[in-house]
């Protein structure tokens, strides 16, 4: 009798888990045949967290793009490789003497580490508006310096000179999430241009404002008022020279509307800045700001200027999608592993790191680490290894969890709560043109979890509809299994 009760029970929780898994592919199904949908490439890949099994597939091997859902493989591989108190250091000094009368004789010299916080706005509760430079100076006083006999020297030398990945598109790279990175990244490597708009739509709009300001910057001005309220005008230029053309529309009739563009040598701005506020301070410099690697042998801290931990970068990169503190992840992740950042040997140690925890790199192609190159390409199933690994085997299972935005935060901040209440969901999104995707990890009803990713690639209509699609699939999800 209690061998019948059992199979009984046992048929019934089949039928039901069958049930509930026809309702999901039913949902799937009817937003797979919308118009919008019905010719894109979808793939999707939900497993049980508790032992990796699958739970719903659909092209889960196929390589997809991920847009910003490759930050979960970057993310992840940092925080295994580098550490949650992993912190990026700038190095204050000089080579030389410093003699009794305060004299530097020889020269002030910063090393950079690869820092992505410094002046960053992200971290503007320790970084208030630009106070880095200002403990710089202090230190610099404080070690006896009050003139400088000798130069200014930035050593950029522990990454190498490619800034911007090839693959990225010629729209992307003079706007803000496509700065590059850099051994003195600060401030975001960002600059604000301000405009005023007419009221007419159409007009042309008039720049008043660029700041800061850049030696030698030229900027040809094409943008135009519109009734859309948005920001839609895109900077374009190459990291290589100065010219900048801006085009498309800001709203109309503003005294004051700012967008940001991509800064992609800012040690010079440093240089600037440093130097002003050496002589606000009393330190008297008359030498040449110059660009170049030091023997270390010769050189003299004055004062090491440390990071947030990586813990609290993740969490500012996955809730916001940073794509600079991502591309400067695999440049370190390189120099902690190969003494040198490169992006290639970045994304080899990467891949390499994954292989060795079993993980099948067949399934993934990598251009960057933020995802915002269309070359990158990974199949859904290898995401969810990936976000199963974090929770089940890594040491760092919670930090990454806690990177992860949950709904109606960060990223996800247009999913409604009353669904995913509390941490129920804690995903990453990824957006670009024609491509929409989450992954990450959501509490079933059921009282177990599931790790699962969903790309969908070449679609037609609006983001923001498939947004709300999305979510109502996810929805669904959660009561389903």
């Amino acid at each position: 009798m209690i061998i019948r009760i059992f199979v009984i029970f046992s048929l019934f929780i089949i039928q039901m888990s069958s049930f509930a898994q026809q309702n999901f592919q039913s949902e799937l199904q009817k937003l797979l045949t919308k118009p919008e949908y019905k010719n894109a490439t979808v793939g999707i890949s939900i497993v049980d967290l508790k032992n990796g099994l699958p739970l719903f597939e659909l092209n889960s091997e196929k390589l997809m793009i991920p847009a910003s859902t490759l930050k979960i493989v970057t993310t992840a591989t940092a925080l295994e490789i580098l550490g949650a108190e992993y912190r990026f250091k700038t190095q204050v000094g000089f080579i030389g003497d410093i003699k009794n009368i305060n004299e530097l004789k020889g020269d002030l010299v910063i090393i950079g580490g690869g820092d992505p916080t410094l002046g960053s706005s992200y971290f503007s509760n320790i970084n208030k508006s630009d106070s880095f430079i200002n403990v710089w100076v202090q230190k610099i006083k404080s070690a006896g310096i009050s003139k400088i006999n000798g130069d200014l020297i930035f050593d950029s030398s522990i990454y190498d000179t490619e800034k911007i990945p090839s693959s990225w598109n010629w729209g992307d790279i003079g706007n803000y999430y496509g700065a590059g990175v850099d051994a003195f990244t600060s401030y975001d490597n960002l600059f604000s241009i301000t405009f005023k708009s007419p009221k007419t739509v159409g007009e042309k709009t008039e720049i008043i404002a660029v700041n800061p300001k850049i030696e030698g910057l030229e900027i040809e001005n094409e943008v135009t008022a519109s009734d859309d309220s948005r920001d839609l005008a895109n900077v374009f230029g190459s990291p290589l020279d100065k010219n900048r053309v801006i085009r498309g529309t800001i709203p109309k009739n503003k005294d004051a509307f700012k967008i940001k563009a991509a800064v992609h040598n800012p040690e010079k701005l440093i240089a600037a800045e440093l130097i002003k506020r050496l002589e606000n301070e009393g330190v008297l410099f008359a030498g040449k700001v110059l660009y170049k690697t030091i023997d270390t042998n010769n050189f003299k801290t004055i004062f090491i200027n440390e990071s947030p931990k990586l813990a609290d970068i993740l969490k500012v990169l996955n809730y916001e999608s940073v794509n600079l503190f991502a591309e400067h992840l695999v440049m370190q992740i390189a120099v902690e592993k190969a003494g040198y950042g490169n992006r290639e040997k970045g994304i080899e140690l990467i891949e390499q790191f994954w292989q060795s925890k079993g993980i099948n790199i067949d399934y993934i192609i990598m251009e960057d680490g933020s995802g915002l190159s269309h070359f990158n390409v990974v199949s859904p199933s290898l995401i969810t290894s990936i976000l199963v690994f974090m929770s089940q085997k890594s040491e760092n299972s919670k930090v990454f969890l806690n990177s992860l935005p949950n709904a109606g935060s960060g990223t996800l901040s247009a999913f409604n709560t009353s669904f995913f209440p509390e941490n129920t969901l804690k995903a990453k999104s990824g957006s670009m043109t024609r491509v929409r995707c989450y992954a990450g990890y959501l509490q079933l009803d059921s009282g177990d979890t599931a790790a699962f990713s969903i790309m969908f690639n070449h679609f037609l209509g609006s983001h923001s509809k498939l947004t709300k699609e999305m979510e109502n699939l996810l929805f669904t999800l959660k009561k389903s299994f």
